[in-house]
């Protein structure tokens, strides 16, 4: 057996490995549909100047990216666009949330909304912390 170790990663070499760990993954996962969810606030032209990205699966919903443009900072919108995300989790039977930030970002945005803290990657990526947060829906 030879390993080769790479800088670059190839489209073909991604694509089997997530092939051979999906495969895997749906022997054993009770819930196989997981189902996209994208909030998105959009101005007259049709940019979206806030939204969401995530999905929910099974008891999950899990928030991938939450992102607020600069002029739309402190007047509440990204706190409106997560209460939706919970909502619409819940419509779809989710009772948890999970989701991660950077120090630099958002913890005790997430933290008055409810979120406990999970666990936190120190040092990351050299300096700063990567905060894990978990909810109860």
């Amino acid at each position: 057996m030879n390993f080769e170790i790479t800088d670059h990663i190839e489209e073909n070499s991604q694509r089997d490995i997530f092939e051979g760990l999906l495969s895997y993954n749906l022997e054993h996962l009770e819930d196989k549909n997981p189902k996209d969810l994208g909030i998105y606030l959009k101005d007259e032209t049709g940019k979206i100047i806030a939204g969401l990205i995530g999905n929910t699966h099974g008891k999950w919903l899990t928030v991938k990216f939450l992102w607020v443009s600069e002029k739309l900072r402190g007047k509440n919108i990204g706190s409106e666009i997560l209460q939706q995300a919970e909502k619409t989790a819940k419509e779809r039977g989710c009772k948890y949330a999970f989701l991660d930030t950077f120090s630099f970002q958002a913890p005790a945005f997430y933290r008055k909304h409810g979120y406990q803290d999970a666990f936190v990657l120190e040092e990351y990526p050299v300096t700063g912390q990567r905060y894990y947060f978990t909810k109860n829906l």
